[in-house]
């Protein structure tokens, strides 16, 4: 099943290219003979050579438009056919309905208690007690980053607020 996402993906960086590379080459091949025309002519103007780049690139675009978009819907009806229809009948792809008694994560941290805190009650009673796992944890400040130019940090730039 990853062989036919990486298939996918690789197709759309194939469609990406083949929009947009008549519209590159198109403002390379332009932006040569306008170069190659202010070299002969000496009037070095950024400009000229802009306007003719933009109008070649727009008539690229309005010529190949309706191309490009039916390659784009090929490729969003192709996504949504895999997405909506291969994928899911993968059995490989699909959890067991009891997945989650297989897994624990985060089991020491749920059942870790604030050491300040008796109660979720006692939180929403208290609204400004910031509640902390250890006293040790709330109490640690570290100094700023010793470099060249040195920003402090919180603690330090309440001190010198004077706060």
């Amino acid at each position: 099943m990853i062989e036919v996402l990486l298939e996918y993906l690789a197709k759309g960086f194939l469609i990406m290219l083949s929009i947009s590379m008549p519209c590159v080459l198109c403002a390379a091949g332009i932006g040569l003979v306008v170069g190659i025309l202010q070299a002969v002519t000496q009037v070095q103007e950024q400009t000229i050579a802009a306007a003719p780049k933009i109008l070649g690139v727009f008539l690229v675009i309005i010529i190949g438009g309706v191309g490009f978009i039916k390659l784009l819907t090929n490729l969003f009806s192709e996504g949504m056919v895999l997405a909506f229809d291969t994928i899911p009948k993968a059995d490989t792809f699909v959890l067991d309905s009891n997945y989650y008694k297989y897994t624990t994560p985060f089991e020491r941290e749920m059942h870790d208690k604030f050491k300040n805190v008796d109660s979720i009650n006692e939180i929403m009673k208290n609204p400004g007690k910031v509640p902390y796992i250890d006293s040790y944890g709330s109490k640690k400040y570290f100094a700023a980053p010793k470099n060249a130019m040195p920003k402090p940090n919180l603690v330090e730039t309440k001190k010198i607020l004077g706060r």
